[in-house]
């Protein structure tokens, strides 16, 4: 069966649902990585991802986001840079697939009562939520914000930049 779109999971409606050990199949989580690039160094700048908007974001288009900064950050800052995905989705997404075809209204009996199958998973990120950061150098910052400018065009809710100079010392 074919993955419904984002618009569909995108408002929190309902109770968290979270225990895998309830339900059986729960497909895994899409995420490949959750810290990526030089992972040793100490960067002095942060550059976050943040939401404007309260809803779900899918696993698949978190890691489409990551995919595509961690591309614009190797062609043009490799090894100077440390991505890292802020929130784990945590949430189980359900879906209830209902029998189609002639005669399915006489077999059916709807969305009553359902509980529905895993479909996947989702973060569940509140306004101002960090999505992503780069840790960078000065000499670097732009690239970093034109790697989260792109990795932006993947989530399914409008996102802001948020830059963090290096503490005073």
């Amino acid at each position: 069966m074919t993955r419904k779109p984002a618009r569909m999971y995108r408002a929190i409606e309902g109770q968290i649902y979270t225990r895998r050990e309830y339900m059986g199949g729960v497909p895994v989580c899409r995420v490949t990585q959750f810290d990526t690039g030089n992972l040793r160094a100490e960067f002095p700048w942060s550059l976050s991802l943040a939401t404007e908007e309260a809803a779900q974001v899918r696993d698949v288009a978190l890691e489409s986001a990551r995919v595509s900064a961690v591309r614009v950050l190797e062609r043009t800052s490799p090894n100077e840079y440390h991505l890292k995905v802020r929130r784990f989705p945590h949430q189980i997404l359900r879906e209830h697939k209902m029998a189609t075809g002639a005669g399915a209204d006489r077999i059916s009996d709807g969305m009553r009562r359902a509980f529905g199958k895993a479909v996947g998973h989702a973060v569940r990120a509140e306004i101002g939520a960090e999505l992503l950061t780069v840790f960078t150098t000065e000499s670097h910052l732009d690239d970093a914000k034109e790697a989260l400018r792109k990795a932006a065009h993947k989530l399914p809710i409008p996102t802001r930049l948020r830059l963090k100079p290096p503490a005073a010392s």
